[in-house]
Formats: C-alpha cells, sequence, structure tokens
C-alpha cells in the first residue's frame, strides 16, 4: 500500500443526535436520536480522502457493535482504517449532542450553544500509548494531524502525543496540531492550557481559534498578539470566527475573509477548516489561497446538518477559490452548493447552488449582508 499523504490520530465516537421529534428540545426532552460519527481527527482525514488524498486514521475502538460501525462509517470515506486497533476490554466512545455552537468553557450553557453529554471515561482510545501506537505508523505520512483532544483523554494519550511531537529539527513528517480546546475534558484546569502550549510550540502548523486563545491563555488582541505567545510554529493559523482567518509564518501575516454561509448546523467547520487548509499545503499552493480552501471547507460543512459535508468537487474549489477579491468579498453559499459544477463561478451563469456576482443561484450568490454565523 502507498504511504499516506496525511495522517490523523485521535478518538472518534459514535454520534447520537435528536432525531426529528426531537429538534430544538434539551436533551432530557429528546425521544428518539440519529445515529451519526464524531472525531476531530478522524473528520479531518474523512474530508482529505474525500478530496483524493490518501488518509490513514490511527485510533482504537471497542470490540463492540459500536466500534464495528465506527470503523465501517469512516473506511466508506476512502480513509485507510487498517492502523485502528480492536480493545476487547474496553468500549467504544459515545456522545450526545444537541445542535448549536459548542462552548469552549465550563458552566452554564447559553441558549446558541450545543449541550453535550460524553460517555468515554475508559474507552478504547484512551488506552492509546507509547507503547501501543507505533511511532513508524503515525510518521509514515507527509503529515501528521493531531489535537489537543487526545492530550486531554489520559496520561497515557498524553505521553504518545509527547512521543509523537519530540523530533529532531527537519525530520519526520509535517506536524500539524488544532488545538481544540475543550474546558471540560480537563480534570485539572490549570494544566490543559499549558499541555496545549507545550504541543503547540512544537508543530509546524496549529490552528486555534481567537476564541480559544482566550479562554486557554486569556490572549486578548487578535492573531498578532495569539502569534507573540506562540511564536514557534512555522505557520500559525487564528480562526477568526465568520470573519475570517489569519495566518502568520515567520515572515509574514494574511489574513483572508470568510465567504457569508447560510448555515444549517455550526458544527464540524474547524475540522473542514483544517482539512481544507492541509489540502492545499500538500499541493503547494501559497497562503491566501490555503485559506480560501479552508474557508471552503468550512461552508460544506456549515451547510450540511452533521459534521461532515460534501466536499466542493476540486474544479468548483479551485475555481471560487481563484475568485478576485472583490468577487469573493460578495460571496454567499448556501445549501446544496457543493454539488454545482465549476462554472457556476463565472458571472452571469444561472445555477441553483452558488450566488456569486451576476449568478442567480439560492446556494452561491452576490450579497452584501451579514453572514449569520454570530
Amino acid at each position: 500500500m502507498s504511504s499516506p499523504d496525511v495522517v490523523c490520530l485521535g478518538e472518534s465516537m459514535v454520534a447520537l443526535r435528536p432525531g426529528p421529534a426531537g429538534a430544538g428540545r434539551r436533551l432530557a426532552d429528546v425521544p428518539s436520536f440519529d445515529r451519526g460519527i464524531g472525531g476531530a481527527e478522524s473528520n479531518v482525514a474523512c474530508v482529505l480522502a474525500r478530496r483524493g488524498h490518501r488518509a490513514r486514521w490511527i485510533s482504537r475502538v471497542g470490540a463492540d457493535p459500536f466500534g464495528t460501525h465506527l470503523v465501517a462509517a469512516v473506511a466508506d470515506h476512502g480513509v485507510d482504517t487498517t492502523y485502528v486497533q480492536r480493545d476487547p476490554a474496553r468500549p467504544t466512545g459515545v456522545y450526545f449532542r444537541t445542535a448549536g455552537e459548542r462552548p469552549t468553557t465550563t458552566g452554564a450553557i447559553a441558549p446558541h450553544h450545543a449541550e453535550t453529554v460524553y460517555y468515554r471515561a475508559g474507552s478504547a482510545a484512551s488506552a492509546m500509548s507509547p507503547a501501543l501506537i507505533p511511532r513508524a505508523d503515525a510518521h509514515a505520512g507527509r503529515i501528521l494531524h493531531l489535537t489537543g483532544i487526545t492530550a486531554a483523554l489520559s496520561a497515557d494519550c498524553l505521553a504518545l502525543l509527547r512521543e509523537l511531537v519530540d523530533r529532531a529539527p527537519g525530520t519526520g513528517p509535517l506536524l500539524s496540531f488544532d488545538v481544540n480546546y475543550r474546558a471540560a475534558l480537563w480534570r485539572n484546569a490549570a494544566t490543559g492550557p499549558r499541555v496545549l502550549a507545550e504541543l503547540a510550540r512544537a508543530c509546524d502548523i496549529v490552528f486555534v481559534g481567537e476564541d480559544e486563545a482566550e479562554a486557554a491563555w486569556g490572549v486578548t488582541g487578535g492573531p498578532d498578539a495569539i502569534r507573540a505567545a506562540l511564536p514557534e510554529p512555522a505557520v500559525l493559523v487564528v480562526k477568526q470566527g465568520a470573519a475570517g482567518a489569519t495566518a502568520h509564518t515567520h515572515e509574514s501575516a494574511v489574513f483572508v475573509p470568510a465567504p457569508a454561509v447560510d448555515v444549517v448546523a455550526p458544527v464540524g467547520a474547524g475540522d473542514a477548516f483544517a482539512a481544507g487548509f492541509l489540502s492545499a499545503t500538500l499541493r503547494g499552493l501559497p497562503l491566501p489561497a490555503r485559506l480560501r480552501h479552508g474557508h471552503l471547507m468550512a461552508a460544506a460543512a456549515l451547510t450540511v446538518p452533521g459534521d461532515l459535508g460534501e466536499p466542493p468537487p476540486a474544479a468548483l474549489a479551485d475555481t471560487l477559490a481563484g475568485l478576485d477579491p472583490a468577487a469573493w468579498g460578495r460571496l454567499r453559499l448556501g445549501p446544496g452548493w457543493t454539488g454545482r459544477p465549476a462554472e457556476v463561478a463565472d458571472p452571469g451563469i444561472k445555477d441553483p447552488g452558488i450566488k456569486n456576482p451576476g449568478i442567480k443561484d439560492p446556494g452561491i450568490e452576490d450579497t452584501g449582508t451579514e453572514d449569520p454565523r454570530t
């Protein structure tokens, strides 16, 4: 088998979301749930595989029906799951989640935040360790993608991440790290932020949200202040919500606004953004194009109910990413936009998915209105 382009390592779980009868209700009042899958690292692997890259997912699941479903579902996206281990003594993690944004702090849940309950303590994935996960398997690709979620699962998981990011300069794969700060996962409130900063400083490409940086490290003042706090990564990507994202290198910084999106569900966008950015990185595209591809993949996730949207065809993504700044600024993406041919991005062509200069379409449009992601 060919070496992977990207290896993604981390826990995935079976996700149970309210069915139609439970829409808009709190978990205690939901009568039935629909089954799906969820996991930051496997989400990235799935999007990259569907974009045509060779993606490997490394993890552990229980030797149970949920584990069987999870591995099969990820493999259905074209991801290599042969390195996923089955544990006969520990279960596959499960979580229940309502619609809404994921809170970055603990405490009372705001009306726009999702209500989430995890059953992952003692899961098969929480037993990942340097002894169980061969370093060579994780370092087999051009990029190794990790997140801060794995570090919070157990002492063994943290030891594994420290082992994987410890390498001599210029050796091994590019290390990609999404901070993914989840305050509720850290038993010690002070430990999490310190560990996440330690891991981020050891990696080449780091993704962090402005809200995460404030919640974890108390850093305010925007991307420049976050870069001052994390000067080590070769590329630091600061996600700024509906406004856009800024990428810092050691030489420069570039901001790319996000297109307006008719949001269906605000889940999975961060993972999709990382996948789009990494896909463009593998292709050697310039930094502004990497950010645009990240935004487009995020929009694909935001315009569907679950974590994984249908990535736009490569030709469509390249056409939209290549729009001039004025046209990009007027772009609006709605449900169904990823199923359109590339030609809809050309002025004057009518299509029901993309609204852009001169295009009459309910999914991609020329607009000056505000993005609903607030």
